[in-house]
């Protein structure tokens, strides 16, 4: 899963891509280095962002959705927490929500039901602005899979079939550095939810606190836990590095099929 995040203030490549036509030229850069999926985001959920205006996510996004829609080979996935926001992106040409608050908004749950949309649903302590002020776990690895656990039922028993749903410990949302360790090394408990996992590492502070690197830099950690990821059980990665990732995570697929 390509990152195409066309805001301004996202912690790595804010601003790069905030118009349709450098948008899309770095969705076909992805597409032809191996992605299967774009993920296109309006609002930053970083640590400390705010919540962006609907009006303006929508003019951020939508956009840019119908011009990858024309595209042949772009699954097509938006990043956003607003109901709004995901009925208009899928009406403009997305096939997937991917929602760090897995569907809580009122109205969420409905959007992606009455469409036929696919879903990723995400863990989250607390919201963007104020989630990594002193999170605190008794065991993170048991409380995110029972959390997943409540919104996979919720959210198929509003009508999404199982077989839609994805579902991702959302590595750096209301964690620390040694509850992203734990919750990496214990993450294929995850995968007795019967749903695929997503894992996102990608230029992350958890790489960045291990490595001391700034966020350019944290390309081959990130790769490292990408590869760990896709060997505990994770089947969708996600990554601004498109094509680095995808030649590590085909070695890494290769040896695990040998075995």
């Amino acid at each position: 899963m390509g990152v195409l995040n066309v805001t301004p203030d996202s912690f790595s490549d804010g601003g790069l891509y905030t118009d349709v036509d450098s948008a899309l030229a770095q969705a076909r850069a992805m597409i032809a280095a191996g992605a299967a999926v774009i993920d296109v985001g309006g609002e930053s959920t970083r640590p400390g962002a705010r919540s962006v205006p609907l009006d303006e996510e929508l003019d951020r996004v939508v956009p840019v959705i119908a011009a990858l829609a024309e595209l042949p080979d772009a699954i097509i996935s938006i990043d956003t927490r607003k109901p709004e926001v995901m009925r208009a992106a899928l009406a403009a040409g997305a096939h997937m929500v991917n929602d760090v608050n897995a569907l809580r908004a009122p109205g969420a749950v409905a959007a992606v039901a009455e469409t036929g949309a696919a879903v990723c649903l995400m863990h989250m302590r607390g919201e963007p602005e104020s989630m990594q002020q002193q999170p605190q776990y008794s065991d993170v690895v048991a409380e995110v899979h029972s959390f997943l656990q409540q919104r996979v039922a919720a959210v198929t028993g509003a009508g999404v079939p199982l077989e839609r749903i994805l579902i991702d410990p959302g590595f750096g949302f209301g964690k620390t550095l040694q509850h992203n360790l734990a919750l990496l090394n214990g993450l294929g408990r995850l995968s007795t939810l019967g749903c695929p996992v997503l894992v996102g590492f990608s230029r992350k502070s958890m790489i960045g606190e291990l490595l001391d690197a700034p966020p350019l830099s944290r390309l081959h950690g990130s790769q490292a836990a990408a590869v760990m990821a896709v060997a505990a059980g994770a089947r969708l990665v996600r990554s601004h590095d498109v094509g680095p990732t995808e030649q590590a995570l085909r070695v890494a697929s290769a040896v695990l099929g040998a075995g």
